[in-house]
């Protein structure tokens, strides 16, 4: 019988922050100091870019992370455990930034008027099929190069809130799709349209960039 590290569909990194929540959690509730500032630093920086997709800038991102720390602090015996610790964490966070955002009076779009690229390009899980012939051929060796990096943040800039968000979560931050699902509230074939949208804008992108070099 095949343990959790081993069950297919969930990947290493995924299996570690479960583990990791677990035993974190345990000590947090026991008043365990230390915990806190493990959890801290296991998740600080996934929520702050989160954060960053619903509000105007990075030190109202800031705001937003501060606030769903001590949010977790006065719930963390509240939490029953029916999705994993990150999931909880993060969806705290987005309804905390979502507020922050309507009260900045931002206009938090759930698309954008752009087709989705051909859907032949990408499979049933969000994946390229057919990826740019370029980018396959140069992305290993260039895609570390500052100048393609900005032109991703750009591209990323550009994008309405939540494609942003499901984009960040599941290509930066590796989450998988249910989990993305679970954080931002999403059905399944919402999350696909978002996610294939957003990686067509970066596709443009990378294609532009890598055509002109």
């Amino acid at each position: 019988m095949p343990t959790t590290a081993t069950r297919p569909g969930r990947n290493r990194r995924s299996v570690t922050a479960v583990d990791d929540d677990a035993r974190l959690l345990e000590r947090l509730r026991a008043g365990d100091e230390a915990a806190f500032v493990a959890l801290v630093a296991l998740h600080h920086d996934a929520m702050l870019r989160l954060a960053s997709n619903f509000v105007s800038s990075r030190a109202v991102a800031e705001e937003v992370v501060q606030d769903t720390w001590l949010g977790v602090l006065r719930g963390i015996d509240r939490f029953e455990g029916r999705s994993s610790l990150r999931t909880w964490l993060l969806a705290i966070l987005v309804n905390r930034a979502r507020t922050t955002g309507v009260r900045e009076a931002r206009s938090v779009a759930v698309g954008d008027a752009t087709p989705a690229v051909d859907r032949t390009r990408f499979n049933a899980a969000g994946a390229w099929a057919s990826p740019p012939e370029q980018w396959v051929e140069d992305a290993e060796e260039r895609l570390g190069a500052a100048a393609l990096a900005a032109h991703i943040h750009a591209a990323l800039e550009q994008m309405p809130p939540r494609q942003r968000a499901v984009v960040t979560l599941r290509d930066v931050d590796g989450l998988g799709s249910e989990e993305v699902c679970a954080v931002l509230s999403l059905s399944q074939a919402n999350q696909r349209v978002l996610l294939h949208r957003g990686r067509s804008q970066l596709r443009r992108a990378l294609e532009s960039v890598l055509a002109a070099s």
